[in-house]
């Protein structure tokens, strides 16, 4: 079978590689739609310190199912579409024994710590398959990501009384932005450009913010009366917008750090004692999140289509990631379709 293959700094080409078979409770999977996430792009720019190269990306993933192994319950059966939450669990780390199983120590996210899901079958247990038949088969793919927003929703204890700021509204931003409005919080959005900002709106955003254009810190306190956020997730992974966090935040407030900054980040460590914030990390998602954004998806009147920019055939996957790395700043989320 085929499958593209990320061969080292900026090159990759599909493959063939050896076709897998589903073992004991193992279920093959026809991929049929893979969204490329950032750190997909960072792997092809070199620049994602879990990866080795070669490898094979993709963990946004949805699919058919093709074949199953032994063991696979019967619901699982050939021609069901499935979601694939692409993360590992060792059960027996700390985050593991504390139910907290997407941050566990050992964990190897396919297309990141092995090889991912951008090929034409891969064979997954059964547990990591989430079976739905009423999403549209694209917007399978989008599931993941969106959760990754709605995961740190659920870190930052939002509710509905909540004043929120979400700094980048790219994908994972903008599951952050409808999860919290989802939980009828009030939304503040910051990026840069009105294609973004735009978008952000139409997933409950009640404010939005161009930073290219206006005082970012002004404008979240006059909307804010001076109090500042009461909670605040990050969601771009820059130095420049860790430490903003910080100063959005309002007293006793909470922030969310999803993405991670590649240097070091300095703080004026006072306001997290002054403010007396709560101040976390936000990595992957669980289950629970999984179904909150499958049902919010069922739920929504609005097709999802408008958070796909750029769809690619499956015989032209070699093209995308080049693509994306060009119109990056332009892009919401590029897609694999076979």
């Amino acid at each position: 079978m085929k499958a593209l293959m990320i061969e080292g700094v900026n090159a990759c080409a599909l493959h063939e590689v050896e076709d897998p078979l589903p073992g004991p409770g193992e279920v093959l999977l026809a991929v049929r739609h893979v969204s490329l996430c950032g750190s997909d792009l960072a792997t092809f720019k070199g620049l994602n310190p879990l990866v080795e190269l070669p490898r094979i990306p993709g963990h946004e993933i949805g699919g058919e199912i093709e074949a199953v192994g032994p063991g696979v319950p019967a619901a699982f059966a050939p021609g069901k579409r499935a979601i694939v939450v692409p993360y590992t669990s060792c059960g027996t780390c700390p985050s593991c024994r504390k139910g907290r199983f997407n941050a566990c120590r050992s964990n190897r996210t396919l297309g990141v710590q092995q090889n991912g899901g951008l090929a034409e079958r891969i064979a997954l247990p059964y547990g990591k398959l989430i079976l739905n038949d009423t999403l549209a088969p694209r917007h399978l793919a989008l599931v993941e990501p969106l959760s990754v927003g709605f995961h740190a929703v659920r870190r930052g204890r939002v509710e509905a009384t909540d004043k929120v700021v979400v700094i980048g509204c790219g994908m994972i931003g903008m599951g952050a932005i409808a999860g919290a409005a989802h939980r009828g919080a009030e939304v503040i959005a910051i990026d840069i450009g009105a294609a973004k900002t735009d978008l952000a709106k139409r997933y409950g955003a009640r404010h939005t913010i161009d930073a290219r254009d206006e005082n970012v810190i002004e404008r979240v306190m006059e909307l804010t009366a001076g109090d500042g956020a009461d909670v605040v997730i990050e969601a771009v992974g820059l130095p420049a917008t860790f430490t903003q966090a910080i100063d959005l935040a309002g007293f006793s407030g909470r922030v969310v750090y999803i993405g991670y900054a590649k240097e070091p980040v300095s703080y004026k460590t006072q306001f997290f004692n002054l403010k007396e914030l709560d101040i976390m990390g936000s990595r992957n998602a669980t289950a629970a999140d999984f179904e909150d954004v499958i049902t919010y998806l069922e739920n929504r009147s609005e097709s999802p289509d408008d958070l796909i920019s750029k769809v690619f055939l499956f015989n032209d996957a070699a093209k995308a990631l080049p693509y994306w790395a060009a119109e990056r700043d332009r892009t919401v989320k590029v897609m694999i379709e076979r």
